[in-house]
């Protein structure tokens, strides 16, 4: 029982010591120097960092013969070639709060020996505010404070939205990181781009007058533009539906541009001569511009009752009124049908009247015209000189048709009974004032006159005896 208390005892002793060993004695680790240009106000006793995680501490600052700042620094596991090295902070509410945070090279590099140098090359000092405000000038640096203090009157009292929109600030400078790096692959391209840009901006910098007058009409545009907000906003909710019936519009309108093909093809044979035609057009079209402008003035005149425009406004009034006078035309004209037609079969003969009354009135003798006296060969009137005019002297057609027996003997022959003086009627078929044709086609009887004229009834030229 005693012996093995005794070896629990040893076995105790045996593991403190181990204990203390790992923890006090010894001298682990690796130790690095690492110059910088400035020590960017690290401290002994400040970590060193990977992927923020503590790996080592600084050990001593001290001044190296080129003038940089060497900083000792010891690390639990080895280094190895590539790795670079950051001085930076914790916040910025403090001062001795830097740290150094490394950036491992590859496993498969060479690990670095205990005591091998980062040269500058390899680090990265850090920049301090007072530094960067140092460089800038008092006016500068008035109008940064009052940005800040811009700022600060900016977010009070939206802590939480500003919350909110920082959520999105690492993802933006993420983006922007990728966008810059695209912008740079091609170091190029990007010369040329800002080059170009620049003479862009030259030029519109020269044309500043007119750049100007555009933003001050825009804004008339944009002011007139939300006046409008109402309808704007109506045409934008009508949109996707339009939208929609365009794009089913356009879908079927690419079938029909597939029909239209074989029209294209065949008018270009039909518009080859088309260039000459319009080059020959240009001078009447030229010509026309007056005609439209007094056509548009007869279309439209500013005035009452002065334009075709006043005058279809009539039409409606003028139709009302015109009705019943149309009516009682149609009855005339249906009322008059049978007479038209019974004389229009005998258009020729009157045709012939008008061209052989000048003929005849066209002959003359010491007299003068015959149609001067005539009325007194045919003794139709007589003068009165008690009332200083003409009187009748047949009161009766028949006293005149025995006028015209007794004075020509022919008279039966070519006048005969049914002729012009014949108190019975007009009997004659159209025609039947000349020789019959050889073809038989004069006289005839026309349905509208059917047995009211004799086609044997003719005007035959006989020798006077």
């Amino acid at each position: 029982m005693r012996v093995a208390r005794v070896a629990a005892l040893l076995a105790l002793a045996a593991g403190v010591f181990l204990v203390f060993s790992a923890l006090f004695g010894g001298d682990s680790g690796h130790r690095y120097e690492l110059n910088f240009q400035t020590g960017g106000q690290l401290v002994k006793g400040n970590e060193v960092l990977v992927g923020g995680q503590p790996v080592g501490i600084v050990e001593d600052l001290s001044l190296a013969p080129d003038g940089q700042a060497r900083v000792e620094i010891k690390v639990d596991e080895p280094l190895h070639e590539g790795t670079t090295a950051v001085v930076r902070s914790t916040s910025l509410s403090g001062v001795a709060n830097r740290y150094v945070s490394l950036a491992p090279g590859p496993n498969s590099e060479p690990e670095l020996e205990d005591g091998a140098t980062l040269t500058a090359e390899n680090t990265t000092s850090p920049v301090d505010l007072d530094q960067l405000f140092n460089a800038l000038d008092e006016e500068t640096r008035t109008s940064l404070q009052k940005v800040v203090q811009g700022s600060a009157t900016l977010y009070a009292g939206n802590t939480e939205e500003a919350r909110e929109a920082y959520k999105y600030f690492a993802p933006a400078l993420q983006s922007t990181t990728r966008l810059l790096d695209e912008l740079t692959r091609d170091e190029r391209v990007l010369s040329e781009f800002l080059v170009s840009g620049s003479n862009t901006f030259g030029a519109i910098a020269e044309r500043r007058d007119d750049l100007s007058a555009l933003t001050e009409n825009a804004n008339v545009a944009l002011g007139a533009i939300a006046a409008e907000n109402e309808a704007l906003d109506r045409s934008l909710a009508a949109l996707p539906p339009f939208l929609r019936q365009a794009d089913t519009t356009f879908v079927n309108l690419r079938a029909a541009l597939d029909d239209l093909d074989p029209l294209v093809a065949t008018s270009k044979r039909a518009t080859k001569d088309l260039p000459e035609f319009l080059a020959d057009l240009r001078p009447l079209a030229q010509k026309a511009v007056p005609v439209v402008s007094d056509l548009r003035t007869a279309v439209a005149t500013p005035g009452p009752d002065n334009d075709l425009t006043d005058v279809l406004k009539l039409l409606p009034k003028v139709q009302a009124a015109g009705a019943d006078a149309s009516r009682e035309q149609i009855q005339a004209m249906n009322a008059t049908q049978d007479d038209i037609e019974f004389a229009t079969p005998y258009m020729p003969e009157l045709l012939s009247f008008v061209t052989k009354l000048g003929q005849v009135a066209g002959y003359y003798d010491f007299d003068g015209h015959y149609i001067r006296v005539m009325p007194g060969a045919l003794g139709t009137f007589a003068y009165n000189s008690a009332t200083d005019g003409l009187e009748p002297i047949f009161d009766q057609p028949e006293d005149m048709l025995d006028f015209f027996r007794n004075s020509d003997p022919a008279y039966e022959t070519y006048a005969g009974p049914g002729s012009a003086w014949d108190p019975n009627g007009f009997l004659k078929c159209p025609g039947g004032a000349s020789q019959d044709a050889a073809d038989g086609s004069a006289p005839f009887i026309p349905p509208a006159i059917g047995a009211d004229c004799d086609p044997t009834d003719m005007v035959i030229p006989v020798a006077t005896p």
